[in-house]
C-alpha cells in the first residue's frame, strides 16, 4: 500500500487590522540596540543589558497601546 498526502488548505479571514501597537516591540528594540552601541566599548554585558531594556519598553508600550485600543473599541 503507498501513502497517501492530505492537502490541507487554511482559509483565513481577511481583516484590516489598524493596530500597529506591535511595532513598538520592534521601536523599543532597535532604540535598545542604538543605547547599547554607547556602551559597546565599556562592557558588553551593558550592551545586552540594554537590549533588553529596549525589548521590555517596547512589550510595556504595546501593552498599554493595546489596551486602550480595546477599549476604544
Amino acid at each position: 500500500m503507498e501513502p497517501f498526502l492530505i492537502s490541507v488548505h487554511f482559509c483565513y479571514m481577511t481583516v484590516k487590522k489598524d493596530d500597529k501597537s506591535t511595532w513598538a516591540i520592534g521601536g523599543g528594540l532597535i532604540m535598545g540596540t542604538g543605547a547599547g552601541f554607547f556602551f559597546l566599548q565599556t562592557s558588553a554585558l551593558a550592551f545586552v543589558g540594554s537590549i533588553l531594556v529596549g525589548l521590555g519598553l517596547g512589550l510595556f508600550v504595546t501593552a498599554i497601546i493595546s489596551n486602550r485600543n480595546i477599549k476604544n473599541a
